[in-house]
């Protein structure tokens, strides 16, 4: 699924943005994409392929542009502009807001704003902060480390002993990320997961309760976020199912219509799971640079077999 929209008023506090004038739907109005204009050339009257969806980020270069209208020919352009539902409009630079802009504003119920930051870089900021808080998101049940540098999420039923091997593997200095729920969003081609605020450096143990990892280990043991580069999945031992014992292949499942590696790994007593995860992660980490041992393996027997 994606989020149908962040609140303006959210983006605001975020950006650190000061308020100039509250539109008439400021309170309720969403961003919906993560782009923004600059509308230089809506200030000449083109609005072919305008999206008025679009936050409206006015710069140095529109201001100084604007300066050589006459003040009936500045509200023109802005009256030209507001009679679209834009989310609202981004005054840069600390620079004051033209009287004109501000009664056009005013006249259609348009929300102005105003950073200190340059163009580029509130820009840059604000696009970059939309493609997080707009990006596709699916919450999946399990756990998510990281390990030796790779995002690893452990997924199987409730009780098989995620939260367990998870606390092994914090205790040998890798770090959690999230505890039972995994929020995962698309960015780009790649996925990022986090925990749910509410829930953020607690992890639960059976028996024990639930432990506050960065109080109990400190910040070492934590991290917020990280990219998912495999999904190991426990699941109870069955005798009468076949386990693949050379990995030759890899398996992937789709995320958000990206495939991870996964790898089933089959839980019982006496099996050093947290060695065995580590073990997996950092053979992943081999075959994404072209190596893999099983592949090696048969290739050093079918010599033999051939008598090469």
């Amino acid at each position: 699924m994606s989020a149908k929209g962040w609140k303006l008023s959210k983006f605001v506090e975020d950006l650190g943005l000061q308020v100039l004038l509250k539109g008439s739907d400021y309170d309720t109005n969403l961003l919906t994409i993560t782009d923004v204009n600059r509308p230089g050339l809506q200030f000449v009257n083109f609005y072919d392929y305008f999206d008025p969806r679009r936050l409206q980020v006015i710069g140095k270069a529109e201001t100084m542009y604007l300066v050589g209208f006459t003040s009936p020919q500045r509200r023109k352009s802005f009256d030209s502009l507001f009679q679209y539902n834009i989310p609202a409009m981004v005054i840069t630079r600390g620079l004051e807001c033209f009287p004109e802009c501000m009664e056009s504003a005013k006249a259609h119920g348009r929300t102005l704003l105003q950073s200190d930051e340059t163009t580029v870089n509130f820009s840059s900021h604000a696009i970059e902060y939309l493609t997080r808080k707009l990006a596709p998101f699916t919450v999946q049940h399990g756990v998510l480390l990281e390990i030796y540098g790779e995002g690893v999420m452990i997924t199987g039923e409730s009780g098989v002993g995620k939260s367990e091997v998870s606390m092994e593997l914090i205790m040998r200095g890798h770090r959690l990320v999230a505890d039972d729920t995994v929020e995962l969003r698309r960015i780009s081609d790649e996925l990022i997961g986090t925990a749910p605020e509410v829930i953020r450096h607690y992890i639960e143990l059976r028996g024990i309760g639930v432990i506050d990892v960065r109080q109990l280990l400190g910040m070492r043991a934590i991290k917020l976020e990280t990219a998912l580069d495999l999904v190991i999945h426990f699941e109870p031992w069955d005798q009468t199912k076949f386990y693949d014992r050379l990995g030759i292949e890899t398996n992937f499942t789709r995320i958000l219509d990206i495939s991870v590696p996964i790898m089933t790994i089959p839980v019982r007593p006496g099996r050093n799971l947290a060695s065995i995860v580590e073990v997996a992660t950092m053979n992943n980490r081999h075959r994404k640079f072209g190596g893999n041992a099983a592949q090696e393996l048969a290739r050093r027997v079918d010599n033999i077999a051939s008598g090469l």
